[in-house]
């Protein structure tokens, strides 16, 4: 197994992350698989953007049953899609987690608010395909972090006082010439909510 594919943690193997979808009637479906994090990003990002103008849509449905780990930055891109859909649907998103430190991490960032949290969906979707991982170069990797914090900064509290120095972190570097690798500034997050 090289490094790419996975790797063995807590005494697990942590699968890189993969992003799954369907739309089925009216329901759309977002998999999320493996370790989520920074290089999905873009992808999110995107989806997000492309719910706020789905002719059709009734009710939008993200399954982190089989993630492993989700980090801050795909969070706020999560949370993201909540907010493009706000007022467009009659129940807000739905997600579905089982694992017992993703349920906790997302009570903790007041996901509540935005979505319906539940253990189970009500139907199984028959056939999810995989989406492409779409490309992001250094600036727009460092422009997504700092959308994705300032996104869960607005949700609660908590998460303002938790993500406000790697913001301010991220604005002054933005202005600076001389900017520390997006990898750095991922890890400070992470850092972060690993606390929790």
């Amino acid at each position: 197994m090289n490094a790419k594919e996975g790797c063995i943690g807590a005494g697990r193997v942590i699968h890189e992350g993969r992003v799954k979808a369907a739309f089925e009637s009216g329901v759309f479906v977002l998999n999320l698989s493996g370790d989520v994090r920074l290089p999905l990003c873009a992808t999110l990002d995107y989806q997000a953007q492309q719910l706020a103008r789905t002719p059709g849509l009734k009710a939008v449905m993200i399954d982190l049953r089989d993630a492993t780990n989700v980090d801050s930055t795909a969070l706020g891109f999560l949370a993201k899609v909540a907010m493009a859909l706000k007022g467009k649907l009659e129940q807000p998103p739905t997600i579905v987690a089982d694992n017992p430190d993703v349920k906790r991490m997302l009570e903790v960032m007041g996901f509540a608010t935005y979505f319906t949290m539940v253990e189970q969906p009500i139907a199984e979707v028959a056939e999810l395909e995989d989406l492409m991982q779409l490309p992001a170069d250094e600036e727009g990797l460092r422009q997504r972090i700092l959308e994705a914090h300032r996104i869960l900064m607005d949700i609660n509290e908590h998460n303002r006082q938790q993500f406000q120095p790697l913001v301010e972190m991220l604005e002054q570097q933005a202005q600076a010439p001389e900017s520390a690798p997006v990898q750095e500034q991922e890890k400070t997050g992470k850092e972060k909510t690993s606390h929790h």
